[in-house]
């Protein structure tokens, strides 16, 4: 080929990017996002059972969440064109990193001075519910692209897991309405609650996952 069609040829690709740009995957940008989810989930439990450096990286992963988060909002943004509703794909971004940032605030909290509270038995079978719930809202995302039939598997799986969770909050509440130190339970309720929290976020990030999955199917 002669480097005059070879520069017609470029002019030409460059115009049909300009005409008809590149839509990023958006189903590849979801799944990587919610690996990181996962592993911050992860790293909670590790948290909840006493593990070296584990508030650390739960902080750092978090870091890590703002940064993907960010990135896929911006692609989001500039895309000519989705897959699937942008109002669905930019509730599933945020609703993700809102799972993180839960688990960076009960950390930080119960490392601060206000609390600082180590973990119990009900934190750590929290923290484990929790867990099993992001992992199979991950799974859910990361299936969209190629089976989102599956997906629905994965989001019944992460419902069931935060029922598991609600269950065991009111176990652990009425427990700890059995200690007579006031402070204590003070301090175990605001954890607790924190932790009930981020399974309702949880929830509402697997409502968004099954709301793509009926679109999609």
């Amino acid at each position: 080929m002669s480097d005059a069609s070879t520069a017609k040829l470029s002019l030409t690709q460059r115009l049909l990017q300009r005409v008809f740009p590149k839509v990023p995957n958006f189903f590849v940008l979801l799944g990587e996002q919610s690996a990181n989810v996962s592993h911050t989930a992860s790293l909670l439990v590790e948290f909840m059972g006493e593990a070296p450096n584990a508030a650390k990286k739960v902080v750092d992963a978090e870091h890590e969440g703002d940064r993907i988060k960010i990135r896929n909002l911006t692609l989001l943004n500039e895309a000519f064109s989705t897959p699937i509703d942008r109002e669905d794909l930019h509730r599933a971004i945020i609703n993700l990193d809102e799972i993180i940032n839960s688990c960076k605030q009960i950390v930080v909290e119960m490392d601060s001075s206000l609390l600082a509270l180590k973990p119990d038995k009900f934190c750590l079978e929290l923290a484990v519910h929790l867990k099993e719930g992001v992992e199979a809202v991950a799974a859910g995302y990361g299936r969209l692209g190629s089976d989102p039939q599956k997906s629905r598997q994965d989001a019944e799986k992460a419902d069931a897991a935060v029922r598991l969770l609600s269950r065991t909050h009111r176990r652990a509440l009425a427990e700890l309405f059995n200690d007579t130190d006031f402070h204590n339970i003070f301090r175990r309720k605001e954890v607790y609650n924190e932790l009930k929290g981020a399974g309702d976020r949880l929830n509402v990030c697997n409502s968004t996952l099954l709301d793509i999955v009926v679109k999609l199917c």
